[in-house]
């Protein structure tokens, strides 16, 4: 036992080193492309007047989209891999994105972020640490560390590198990813986030996100204003979330190649940038600007309108990147409108701009990635002010409660659940529903042709010491079922049993097939009486392969709870 632990820790710590360093390079290859476009384009309003200016910030997006169409046709799903996709193989427990499509998406990132895209870089960090961390898992299965285990230590670790925050990692891995607290994956996870956080702040000595200098003492009755922030943000996540699956159901209708949508969605962008330069890239300097009031109030309403409506564009469109990034902006422009309004009205009851910014950015974010613990520790961790952290705490559970009334908890679920993976009625349903009977299924069991006699029927059932005989045509299709107790009821009605069975076999009310999953197959069976029951290859073709018993499926349904309470708890 010992010796595992100390293994666990191991490969949590070289999990973390390895996130992290990859996250480091990520970051660095992000800002590096994108200095490079922003030189040719150049900052200034004045550059783009200038015509060449103008023809690049339209192409330069545009190529860059064509280069991520292109790059993500080669990963096997044909789109980019996203943290909707890291979710569910946490939570389904099968990790099946390959290392080259982890890798062929976070290049696609880079390539998206680097061309200005209105994208995210901490949604392809997680998702990069997660693949990087399940595939080292795959070669230390036998010390314990699981794919499960993997995913979050890989998780924590990216996060932890690029926020320079290790609590907020740790909880974003247990809060968003693995859904749970055990000490089974919570030490690993803990070792990975510490890990990536000393690569982060001793060693590369990567700045915070953005600096935040409050000092104004918050009035107690902006508290209200902080509840009002709460609830309009997430309404804002609400249609912000609704505009990328507009966009994605709209890109899903268009009948163009899948690798030129991208292209579609820069070259919309690049038309908006020339206007509002803002809207390209992370947004990072968009944030730091807001926080020091360099922005008018139509300037941010501006900012604040096109980054929602293209960042749904760019997203629902297939750009890779991730959409954290883009709701801090969106939340932090709407928070910073707030604030400008409450300046005119609250004079003597108002502290700071920055509060206001705050409390929006993370009653926006909160609701869109179902993390309202993560959004409060990050702005604690950036910041070390309590004030503050309480303020965006109360914007965070308004936000967080009206945004799961409104859309759910987050736009993963959201996602999952029109993919098919419905983790509102928790995980164990989640799971049950996605992986089917087949592997339970036996060919145990006794037929016969219409044309044979009950008689040989009922001999051949006691015989095999089976009670239900299945009645197939020429073809293995399936008729009905005669049962052994139906041999006395026909016996006192005269019926000889030289008849033959055909006419006398009933098709049962629950037949399954052999992709019938755990769950559906358990709600089947309620109120079925009998032996076994039939499995056919398909309802258009009725051809029967198989039977499965009702004690089967329950035994099926304790394994897969069993494998998950192992994997949460490490029950045996």
């Amino acid at each position: 036992m010992f010796k595992r632990i100390i293994s666990i820790a191991v490969f949590g710590t070289l999990t973390g080193a390895i996130a992290s360093l990859a996250s480091i390079l990520f970051v660095e290859a992000v800002q590096y492309g994108y200095e490079i476009i922003r030189a040719m384009v150049g900052r200034s309003g004045n550059s783009l007047s200038r015509p060449w200016a103008m023809l690049t910030v339209v192409l330069v997006p545009g190529l860059g989209g064509l280069v991520v169409g292109l790059l993500c046709m080669t990963n096997r799903e044909k789109r980019p891999l996203t943290l909707t996709d890291t979710i569910k193989s946490a939570q389904s427990m099968r990790f099946s994105a390959s290392l080259k499509s982890g890798l062929t998406t976070a290049l696609a990132s880079i390539v998206a972020l680097s061309s200005g895209a209105s994208v995210g870089q901490y949604g392809p960090l997680a998702h990069l640490g997660a693949t990087l961390g399940a595939t080292i898992s795959g070669f230390t299965r036998a010390t314990g560390f699981t794919a499960s285990m993997g995913i979050g230590c890989g998780t924590a670790a990216a996060i932890a590198t690029a926020f320079n925050a290790p609590i907020a990692g740790i909880l974003f891995a247990h809060e968003v990813i693995l859904r749970h607290y055990s000490l089974k994956a919570f030490a690993p996870v803990t070792v990975s986030a510490v890990t990536g956080y000393i690569f982060a702040n001793q060693i590369f000595q990567l700045p915070p996100l953005f600096r935040i200098q409050f000092l104004t003492p918050i009035q107690p009755l902006e508290f209200v204003v902080f509840i009002v922030i709460g609830i309009g943000g997430a309404y804002i996540a609400a249609l912000f979330m609704r505009a990328v699956l507009a966009a994605a159901m709209l890109a899903a209708k268009l009948t163009l190649p899948q690798y030129l949508k991208p292209a579609i969605a820069g070259v919309v962008l690049g038309l908006v940038a020339m206007r509002i330069p803002e809207v390209l890239g992370l947004g990072d300097e968009v944030i730091r600007n807001t926080l020091i009031s360099r922005y008018t109030s139509t300037e941010m309403s501006l900012i604040f309108a096109a980054k929602l409506l293209l960042t749904a564009l760019c997203l629902g469109f297939g750009f890779a990147g991730g959409i954290f990034s883009p709701s801090l902006v969106i939340g932090i422009s709407f928070g910073a409108l707030v604030g400008d309004l409450m300046a005119v009205y609250m004079i003597d009851y108002y502290s700071s701009t920055v509060v206001y910014a705050i409390c929006g950015m993370v009653a926006v974010a909160s609701p869109v990635m179902g993390a309202p613990l993560t959004a409060i520790l990050i702005i604690f961790e950036l910041t070390r002010n309590y004030d503050l952290t309480i303020a965006a705490m109360i914007s965070v559970v308004f936000a967080s409660g009206v945004g799961y009334q409104l859309v759910g908890r987050s736009i993963f679920d959201v996602q999952l659940k029109n993919a098919g993976f419905d983790l509102s009625m928790g995980r164990d349903k989640a799971v049950m529903d996605s992986r089917d009977i087949s592997g339970y299924l036996t060919e145990d069991f006794v037929s016969a042709a219409p044309h044979v006699s009950l008689l040989e029927l009922r001999d051949r059932l006691v015989g095999n010491g089976k009670s239900a005989g299945y009645v197939l045509d020429e073809n293995s299709r399936y008729i009905g079922t005669v049962h052994l107790i139906q041999f006395m009821e026909l016996l006192n009605n005269g019926v000889s049993l030289d008849q033959q069975c055909g006419n006398y076999a009933t098709r049962e009310q629950v037949v399954l097939t052999p992709d019938t999953t755990i769950w559906s197959a358990m709600e089947k069976v309620q109120g079925f009486v009998g032996e076994s029951i039939p499995v056919i290859a398909d309802h258009h073709s009725g051809i029967m392969l198989a039977v499965v018993y009702e004690a089967t499926i329950v035994q099926a349904y304790m394994d897969a709870r069993h494998q998950i309470r192992r994997e949460e708890y490490g029950a045996d």
